[in-house]
């Protein structure tokens, strides 16, 4: 029967996968984008809330594998929790380039259906206007990428050295289970030695024994038939 704990590494399970799936979608949307800039913008902004979603899942997955209570179920958790998040950067990477291939086609469409007529100093105020707002919003796009990713790569380095953690620990309690098995070993020699001696002591008890009972019967026997 299914613990709490697994109904809820499961629901983080479905989750994860959702968000990862609808994030891929809004990336395919993000290449097709063909302007505006708002309308990738509008992408963007919901790339953003559902890797905020995501991020929060994979974290849940951390805690619930801390919360194991045995040390193999926490390692599993913790190597598919770093799957996860390794599948995020590489999905936030898929994302950056998307953005740059996109906002590049929209303003090669715009200078093109600029330069179709038009007055040209227009023409070139608005060129200026465009790629300075591109720019901008690339910049912006870019900058938000490489935080979230720096954040990934921080939540990693401490999931590595959680893991590192566990390992120290594994390795020193089975160091010791070998430490008690050594002295278990040896306390069964010492038992099996005892048992030994013990059954040693009992005969030579039983001999002295029989060898003083034999000189008082010899002792008696002198003194009743001293011919």
């Amino acid at each position: 029967m299914a613990t709490s704990q697994d109904i809820h590494v499961q629901i983080c399970h479905k989750e994860i996968v959702k968000y990862d799936l609808e994030i891929k979608a809004l990336i395919q949307d993000i290449r097709e984008c063909s302007g505006p800039l708002s309308a990738l913008g509008d992408l963007n902004d919901q790339v953003k809330e559902k890797f905020h979603l995501l991020r929060m899942r994979i974290q849940d997955l951390e805690q619930l594998a801390k919360e194991q209570d045995k040390e193999s179920d926490k390692q599993v958790l913790l190597k598919e929790m770093e799957c996860h998040k390794k599948q995020m950067l590489s999905n936030q990477t898929v994302w950056r380039k998307a953005n740059l291939s996109s906002k590049q086609a929209i303003d090669n469409a715009e200078k093109d259906e600029l330069l179709v007529g038009g007055d040209p100093t227009r023409q070139r105020k608005v060129t200026k206007e465009n790629l300075a707002q591109s720019a901008s919003s690339i910049t912006e796009s870019l900058m938000g990428i490489s935080r979230m990713m720096s954040q990934q790569v921080q939540q990693s380095e401490i999931t590595v050295h959680t893991l590192a953690t566990s390992s120290r620990t594994i390795q020193e309690a089975n160091e010791e289970f070998k430490s008690m098995s050594g002295t278990i070993q040896l306390g069964r020699k010492l038992i099996t030695k005892y048992n030994r001696r013990e059954l040693t002591d009992k005969l030579l008890i039983f001999l002295a024994l029989a060898f003083f009972l034999a000189t008082v019967l010899y002792i008696l026997k002198k003194r009743i038939f001293p011919f």
